[in-house]
């Protein structure tokens, strides 16, 4: 009999090292993301956790590691299937970082327009099911200037999700929003989950996102410069690491 063997993980981070020239970001970073879960990477601020990001979605190149796709290495790939994977990949980075001369749905429709080809006409229609989706209905011939932070937000999440990837990646989400703003921006990346069955992979220091939405997450140290805990958010609470534990529960060392 023909025992299958289990599926490899959606993602896979492997003795990833990130460094700017001589500087050492972070060391040995191990971790897998299984597909369709809420992946959290936490830890110190400044200490690597949007590097870390920007090493898995292709923006900066490993000082020694690997981040695979399914098995598949990225950065051992031709830079053809490069590009295919980042395809798969939705971001919503910290900024929103809209076009400010466009309007919203000129922001959504642009990916479509670039990576399928589409017509304007054809992008527009798309582009206006997405920012209905996260709750900007009428707000389509809006520039970002003319909106509020927390929709920006939401219509960078929009533009994200345009091209219906299988990964999105979210760089602190939720900052500089009031908390009902972050929990309508929560709530919404857990809609994208239950209904397309996405896996998000997030950025945070926010409490209540981390708990709300992380199946796991891992910790990045800044000072000893590697990952010291991985694993269930509500488990981490009782981590043997003195940092993670002050981390979530917001203590004093």
């Amino acid at each position: 009999m023909t025992v299958s063997s289990a599926p490899a993980p959606q993602v896979e981070v492997r003795d990833l090292t990130m460094s700017y020239g001589d500087a050492l970001i972070q060391s040995d970073v191990s971790f897998t993301v299984g597909r369709s879960e809420i992946f959290v990477i936490m830890g110190d601020s400044g200490g690597g956790k949007s590097t870390l990001m920007r090493h898995m979605i292709g923006l900066n190149r490993p000082a020694r590691g690997e981040v695979l796709y399914e098995g598949e290495a990225f950065w051992a790939a031709q830079d053809e299937q490069r590009e295919g994977l980042k395809e798969r990949f939705g971001v919503l980075y910290q900024s929103a970082a809209l076009w400010s001369s466009m309007t919203l749905a000129e922001n959504v429709s642009l990916p479509l327009v670039e990576k399928r080809g589409l017509s304007v006409e054809e992008a527009g229609a798309v582009a206006r099911l997405k920012l209905a989706l996260v709750g900007l209905a009428g707000f389509e011939e809006h520039h970002p200037s003319e909106i509020s932070g927390g929709m920006r937000k939401r219509a960078g999440l929009a533009r994200a999700m345009a091209l219906d990837p299988d990964i999105l990646y979210l760089d602190e989400p939720s900052a500089g929003l009031d908390p009902l703003s972050s929990r309508r921006l929560d709530d919404l990346i857990l809609e994208q989950r239950e209904s397309a069955g996405t896996t998000v992979i997030l950025v945070t220091h926010e409490l209540a996102s981390i708990f709300a939405l992380g199946d796991n997450a891992v910790f990045l140290d800044g000072e000893r410069k590697t990952m010291i805990a991985r694993g269930k958010p509500s488990e981490l609470r009782e981590s043997p690491e003195p940092k993670v534990r002050a981390f979530l529960s917001r203590s004093r060392l």
